[in-house]
């Protein structure tokens, strides 16, 4: 897969035996290894501490992965990190979510493809990550009411992560790498006003 990143941060080479296990990981889950390793390869203890919490945040269950996708994929979208929304996009893929839905989270506002809760979430999710945070007490307790306080902390939280890793790989300088060219469709384009 192509990357177009432009690395403000330069590439780091992955050695030793930690790289070695790294890039084996990395290809056998994602086919190769994402940019953002080679920058977070500068600082071990960072990418390790990073590593570490993503394996756990996998584990979480409370909210519905159409959920996930759709939250973590539409701050992405806020921020504009091509990267993350393309390989959001490949996840939602491997996780055989609706593809015909996924693509359209980017525009989500003019589609007509999303139920009244998943917009609400799109809409938590745009909220939260505004600066500063436009979140209203309303849309809290609407989203609290259906999807109750153990999924609504989860979302919450995996919003507040997006922001992290949107804002890391957009100030790492990185780009859309060509995860989701292995998808079709591709994903929508958000209309500008």
């Amino acid at each position: 897969m192509p990357s177009t990143s432009t690395f403000r941060i330069p590439k780091a080479p992955i050695t030793g035996a930690y790289g070695a296990v790294m890039k084996t990981y990395a290809r056998r889950k994602w086919g190769e290894v994402p940019d953002n390793g080679y920058v977070y390869f500068h600082n071990k203890p960072v990418m390790k501490a990073v590593l570490g919490f993503e394996q756990k945040v996998q584990r979480w269950k409370a909210l519905d992965p159409r959920l996930q996708s759709y939250a973590t994929m539409a701050t992405a979208g806020v921020i504009g990190c091509s990267w993350c929304l393309d390989f959001g996009y490949f996840t939602a893929h491997h996780e055989g979510l609706d593809l015909a839905k996924v693509r359209e989270v980017p525009r989500w506002r003019e589609s007509d493809v999303f139920s009244p809760l998943e917009r609400e979430v799109m809409e938590y999710a745009e909220a939260m990550t505004a600066t500063p945070p436009t979140v209203t007490d309303e849309m809290v307790e609407q989203l609290l009411g259906e999807l109750g306080a153990p999924a609504m902390v989860e979302l919450t939280q995996l919003i507040a992560l997006e922001n992290m890793r949107s804002r890391f790989n957009s100030a790492a300088g990185l780009a859309s790498q060509g995860f989701s060219d292995v998808c079709e469709p591709p994903l929508a384009i958000r209309s500008t006003p």
